[in-house]
């Protein structure tokens, strides 16, 4: 699997990569027999991006504030190619 490390920097220092599938795996019982499974991601509840979402939750169940920035672009100018997800500002301000 193709990975992409140091996203939080611009692009030029991002480094890519590749992953093995068999090294996200772990051997959990399924159905009685040992399986190699990928392990579920769960939401960290004292993370910076859900605790984002318990701040505005109210106001994001009545307006449409969502943000849409449009179809990811690999090249062009600074502004609009090198802008991280908000989950990852998020989570990258709480360190």
């Amino acid at each position: 699997m193709a990975s992409v490390r140091n996203t939080q920097s611009p692009a030029e220092q991002w480094i890519a990569g590749g992953v093995p599938v068999t090294m996200m795996m772990n051997m959990e019982k399924r159905h009685g027999h040992m399986k190699p499974v990928i392990q579920k991601a769960l939401v960290r509840l004292d993370g910076a991006p859900y605790k984002e979402f318990l701040k505005n939750r109210e106001d994001w169940a009545v307006n449409t504030k969502y943000i849409y920035p449009g179809p990811i672009q690999y090249f062009g100018p600074t502004e609009v190619c090198d802008q991280p997800t908000k989950t990852l500002l998020l989570e990258q301000a709480g360190k």
